[in-house]
C-alpha cells in the first residue's frame, strides 16, 4: 500500500478505516471476491504547476457495507505516489487551491458533507463551511476568492406545511408531475449559492437562484460540471432546466445562464436552442465559450455537438457538424486553439481534438479501450484515464500520441489472475449491414471443446457496449466463471453514427431485437459454443429485451435474466418519472389512436407474449428505482408463475436502479451465476 509519512496523513482512530483489502487468489480465477477487492480510481487533477496529480481511490467494505474514498499525489511522471488521508468518511470532489498550496474537498462534518481545506501534504484539516443543509459540490473562482456552493433548498410541501396540528402525518399532497425522479420523492431541489472565500472560512454566501423554484445542477447526474467561471472570476455559468411540474417532466431544454457578480444580472445564453445544453467551459483567454449541446427537445440520446460563442459578437458555431459521432466530454487545450474531447467511435472510446478554427478533428489516444476524464497539462501533455473489459479505470498520460500509464493500483490483484480473452467480431445483419459484437472467452479457453453461452442486452437504450469496465455487469467475471458472452452493439448504440443510433427510438422490438439473434446466430455456428445452452441478460431496456426475447425467441435460449426491466409498456408510460423518456422512445401516450409508432410500442410489448414463454427467468429489481418501477419486476415473475415457467425473483428494498451496496452486490452477483449455472451448466451448478 502506498503510504505517506504517518504525520502527513489525517486520521480518525475513533472510526473503522477501509484500506485495501489482503486478497489472495487460490486459484488464479477472476472471482465475485476478487472484483470487491480493486481499487477505484477517480479523476485526476493537475496541479496549478503542472508538476503533481490528485486522484483518489475507494476500496469497498463487506463488513461494513459501505465504500470509501481516501486521497493521494504522485508527480505528473507518475513517480512519488504516497497517500495522503486515511480517514472512516471518503474525500470527494479534491481540487488544489491557493496555486497548490493546499487541497479544497468535501467530506462529513456530523450529519452533513461540508466544504473542508487541508494543505498540500494532507495536514491541517478543517471545515471552512457549516451549511445546515450541507454541501453537495463546489468551484473555486480562479483568482481563489470566491466559490459556488451546492446546496439544497426545500421544494415541496410536507403535511406540517399545511396541517401544523399533526406533527406525525407522513402523507405527501401531490398536484403536479415530478413528484419523484430517479430514486427519491423530490421534497429539495440543489441550487447553486455563491461565497466569499479568504483561506480560512466562507462568507456572505448567497443564493444566486433565490426564489426559483428550479434545479441547477440538474438532477440525478448534474455536478460541477454545471459550472464555469469566466478566467477574470468576474462571471459565472450555470445550467439549469428552468421549468417545474408538467413542463420539467416532458422537457429535456437545459440552458446556459451567465450570471455576472458585480450586477447579479442573469442572461440565458442559449434561449432558442431546445435541447440539453450542458458542461460550458471558457476559453483560457475567455473570448469564447464552448459547451455541449443536443438539437431536439424530449431526446437525451441525441447528437451532442460541440458549440462554441464568441463572446465579442454572440456568434455560436456548431464545431461537429460534419462529425456524425456524440461527444462525451470536452475540455479546452491550454493553448485555446482546439478543444479536447472524448466520443464513442466503432466499439471504443478514443480521445480527440477539434480546431475551433477549421473544425479539422485528430485522434489524440485511442486503444482496445475507453478514456474517460480530461486533464490538459500544456498543449502537448494530457492526463487521463483508461479501462477496458479487462481492467477498470487507471491513470495515463498522453503525449504526441504515445500512453503512458500512471497508476497500476490494481496490479498486485491482477498478477494472481488468468484474465479472459476478448475478440472483435463483424456480424451480418438482417439488413444487410454488418454489426461490431465483442466475443469475452473464458481464460486458458480450450476450442475443442464446447462452453455455454450468455447474450448480453444493453440498456439505456442508447448506451454503447464498447470497452466498458463495470461492477455489476462485469463481462471478464462472466467469462471467468466459464461463460463465452456475445455483446453485440446492435442498433440504437452510439458509435456508429447518428442514424446507427438513433433506429431504435420508436421501435424497440424492431431491428435490434433482430440484431441481437443475429449475433446469437452467427455465433453460435462455432463449435465451441454449446448451442443448446445460451442464456440472455440485460438491465433496464436491456431487461426489457430479456422480457420481449422470452416471447420471441423460437428456443435460442435456455434461461433468462433480467434485472430493473419494462414488461408493460402501457404500465410504464405512467409510472415513469421523466415524460419526455417515454414520449421520445415510445412515440406518445398509449391512448393516442392515431399515432401509429405509440401504437405498435404498446402492441408490441413484452407483457403481449406471455403466452409464449417457457423458458426460465430470474428477475430482479430494487423498490428504490423510480424510473422503472418494483411492480415491473413483479408482474413478470408472477406471469412466469402462472404460467408454469420455472422462475425466482430478487427484490432489494434499499436499492435503486443500480445495486450498490456491497453485501447486496455480492448477493446478485451470487445468484446471478447460481441461476445461470444451474440451466446452462447441466450437472455442474451448486
Amino acid at each position: 500500500m502506498l503510504l505517506a509519512s504517518t504525520s502527513a496523513i489525517a486520521a480518525d482512530a475513533e472510526a473503522p478505516i477501509i484500506d485495501r483489502p489482503d486478497f489472495k487468489s487460490p486459484d488464479g480465477v477472476f472471482t465475485i471476491e476478487a472484483l470487491e477487492a480493486l481499487g477505484r480510481v477517480s479523476e485526476p487533477v493537475v496541479s496549478p504547476d503542472k508538476k503533481q496529480i490528485l486522484y483518489g481511490i475507494s476500496y469497498e467494505s463487506v463488513e461494513q457495507n459501505k465504500s470509501n474514498r481516501d486521497l493521494y499525489v504522485m508527480n505528473i511522471d507518475g513517480s512519488g505516489q504516497k497517500r495522503l488521508t486515511r480517514t472512516a468518511d471518503s474525500e470527494n470532489g479534491a481540487v488544489w487551491i491557493e496555486g497548490g498550496k493546499r487541497i479544497a474537498f468535501l467530506t462529513k462534518d456530523g450529519e452533513k458533507q461540508q466544504l473542508w481545506v487541508m494543505n498540500s501534504d494532507g495536514s491541517d484539516r478543517k471545515a471552512v463551511t457549516s451549511l445546515e443543509k450541507g454541501v453537495e459540490g463546489f468551484l473555486f473562482s480562479p483568482d481563489g476568492t470566491k466559490v459556488v456552493l451546492v446546496s439544497p433548498i426545500k421544494f415541496s410541501r410536507t403535511a406540517q406545511d399545511i396541517y401544523p396540528d399533526l406533527p406525525k402525518a407522513t402523507g405527501r399532497v401531490i398536484d403536479d408531475l415530478m413528484y419523484k425522479h430517479w430514486d427519491e420523492w423530490v421534497t429539495e431541489i440543489p441550487h447553486p449559492f455563491l461565497a466569499d472565500f479568504d483561506g480560512n472560512t466562507v462568507s456572505n454566501v448567497i443564493d444566486i437562484m433565490q426564489d426559483e423554484p428550479y434545479e441547477s445542477p440538474m438532477r440525478p447526474f448534474g455536478g460541477v460540471e454545471s459550472f464555469a467561471w469566466s478566467p477574470d472570476s468576474k462571471q459565472l455559468i450555470y445550467v439549469s432546466r428552468k421549468k417545474t411540474g408538467m413542463d420539467y417532466a416532458v422537457s429535456t431544454n437545459s440552458d446556459l445562464y451567465l450570471y455576472d457578480l458585480a450586477t447579479k444580472a442573469t442572461t440565458n445564453l442559449t434561449e432558442g436552442m431546445e435541447g440539453y445544453d450542458t458542461n460550458p467551459a471558457f476559453s483560457p483567454d475567455g473570448k469564447y465559450v464552448a459547451w455541449l449541446s443536443m438539437e431536439h427537445d424530449g431526446y437525451e440520446s441525441d447528437k451532442n455537438r460541440i458549440f462554441i460563442m464568441n463572446r465579442a459578437t454572440g456568434e455560436k458555431t456548431d464545431l461537429t457538424a460534419d462529425w456524425d459521432y456524440t461527444v462525451n466530454e470536452i475540455a479546452w487545450n491550454p493553448d485555446g486553439k482546439s478543444l479536447y474531447f472524448i466520443a464513442h467511435h466503432q466499439g471504443v472510446t478514443p480521445v480527440f481534438s477539434i480546431s475551433i478554427k477549421n473544425r479539422e478533428v485528430k485522434t489524440v489516444a485511442t486503444g482496445v479501450c475507453d478514456f474517460t476524464s480530461l486533464a490538459p497539462v500544456d498543449g502537448k501533455t494530457l492526463i487521463t484515464m483508461n479501462h477496458s473489459m479487462l481492467y477498470p479505470n487507471e491513470i495515463f498520460s498522453v503525449k504526441g500520441g504515445e500512453t503512458k500509464q500512471l497508476t497500476t493500483v490494481n496490479k498486485e490483484i491482477f498478477d494472481q489472475l488468468e484474465m479472459p480473452t476478448v475478440e472483435k467480431r463483424m456480424v451480418p445483419t438482417t439488413d444487410g449491414k454488418e454489426m461490431l459484437t465483442w466475443i469475452i472467452m473464458p481464460p486458458k479457453m480450450d476450442k475443442s471443446k464446447k462452453y455455454p453461452a450468455m447474450l448480453y442486452c444493453q440498456g439505456g437504450p442508447q448506451q454503447a457496449v464498447s470497452q466498458f469496465w463495470s461492477y455489476r455487469w462485469n463481462f471478464a467475471l462472466m467469462a471467468s466463471n466459464g461463460y463465452v458472452i456475445i455483446a453485440p452493439n446492435r442498433r440504437g448504440l452510439p458509435g456508429f453514427g447518428t442514424e446507427w443510433n438513433a433506429q431504435i427510438s420508436g421501435d424497440y422490438s424492431g431491428q435490434n431485437m433482430r440484431d441481437y439473434l443475429s449475433a446469437v446466430d452467427d455465433v453460435k455456428k462455432e463449435p465451441w459454443i454449446d448451442a443448446d445452452h445460451i442464456g440472455a441478460t440485460g438491465a433496464s431496456y436491456g431487461g426489457f429485451s430479456v422480457y420481449w426475447l422470452a416471447g420471441n425467441h423460437d428456443n435460442r435460449f435456455a434461461c433468462f435474466i433480467a434485472h430493473a426491466g419494462i414488461f408493460n409498456t402501457e404500465a410504464q408510460y405512467l409510472e415513469t418519472e421523466e415524460m419526455w423518456f417515454a414520449n421520445w422512445d415510445l412515440g406518445g401516450p398509449f391512448w393516442d389512436k392515431e399515432n401509429p409508432v405509440a401504437q405498435r410500442s404498446f402492441n408490441d410489448s413484452p407483457h403481449r407474449y406471455v403466452d409464449r414463454w417457457n423458458t426460465p427467468i430470474l428477475v430482479t429489481h430494487g423498490e428504490y428505482d423510480f424510473r422503472i418501477l418494483a411492480s415491473q419486476g413483479m408482474m413478470a415473475f408472477n406471469a412466469a408463475r402462472l404460467r408454469g415457467v420455472p422462475a425466482e425473483m430478487v427484490i432489494f428494498p434499499d436499492e435503486n436502479h443500480w445495486i450498490l451496496k456491497p453485501q447486496n452486490a455480492i448477493m446478485w452477483q451470487r445468484l446471478f451465476f447460481r441461476w445461470a449455472d444451474k440451466w446452462l451448466k447441466p450437472g455442474q451448478s451448486k
